[in-house]
């Protein structure tokens, strides 16, 4: 997913300027709760950057930490936050970047305090990978980016926006109209009418209790293409309340897996 470049606040009108605003996370990634309201500090930028050092070996350009840099050096030059300030929410939840490694690449996923921020699909080189892998790997498939949202999204209780994905990509895994009876749709139609019924986000049914190891739930799988991306991808929208996709959920990795088979074909 994309980051927005950071942008100075609109100020409110009136006969004298208010105060200048700090560029808030939400102002930049698709956050909520606590950490939205926050300001990005430098500290908050370095820690983030650190992280995808460690795992990319380099800050990625346009990436999280870049944007968060450039938010950070706003606030701190506007005098709105110093220089060695981290925010509560990130000092104490911290900032994570994984991957998810695939036959011909891994899914990158940058998070600040649990909430996902930036996930990108990223080709592993041609010449790193043996003979024998190029040639029987016809792509990430479908399956398989299933089992990448469990470990991307997978404390997400699952709802109807996730399970109308699941669905969306079963269907073009096995080419087949309906729901395969005990399969990996129809476990996430249980699980998400089932969490409707339950208060506690604690009790409920999540992405990964469904999701691992849904490649083997699958009677057919397939690489995914840009279409079946597309598909999955307004499934997932059409049945969220906010009209949106989660970070990191099943349209993303979808999505991701896509990318990755038409940059390695």
């Amino acid at each position: 997913m994309s980051q927005q470049q950071p942008q100075r606040p609109q100020q409110s009108g009136g006969q004298e300027q208010q105060q200048q605003q700090p560029i808030k996370y939400s102002d930049v990634f698709p956050v909520s709760g606590d950490l939205a309201t926050k300001p990005i500090a430098p500290e908050d930028a370095a820690m983030m950057q650190s992280a995808e050092n460690l795992v990319l070996g380099k800050t990625k350009t346009g990436g999280p930490a870049s944007v968060m840099q450039s938010a950070s050096k706003f606030n701190e030059e506007a005098g709105l936050v110093g220089h060695t300030d981290v925010n509560d929410v990130t000092a104490e939840e911290g900032v994570n970047v994984t991957e998810v490694q695939l036959p011909v690449g891994r899914i990158i996923s940058e998070s600040v305090a649990g909430q996902v921020v930036g996930q990108y699909a990223q080709p592993e080189p041609l010449q790193q990978r043996s003979t024998a892998s190029v040639l029987e790997q016809n792509g990430i498939t479908i399956g398989e980016a299933l089992e990448a949202s469990a470990l991307t999204a997978g404390d997400k209780p699952m709802d109807r926006s996730d399970a109308a994905a699941i669905q969306a990509a079963e269907v073009r895994a096995t080419r087949r109209n309906d729901i395969v009876p005990g399969g990996v749709a129809a476990a996430a139609q249980s699980a998400a009418n089932l969490n409707e019924r339950t208060m506690r986000d604690e009790n409920k049914i999540k992405l990964a209790d469904v999701l691992t190891g849904a490649t083997a739930k699958l009677p057919a799988d397939k690489a995914p293409t840009s279409q079946d991306a597309e598909g999955v991808v307004a499934a997932e929208i059409r049945n969220d309340p906010n009209l949106a996709t989660h970070p990191g959920g099943v349209a993303a990795s979808v999505a991701a897996a896509a990318s990755l088979n038409q940059k390695n074909p």
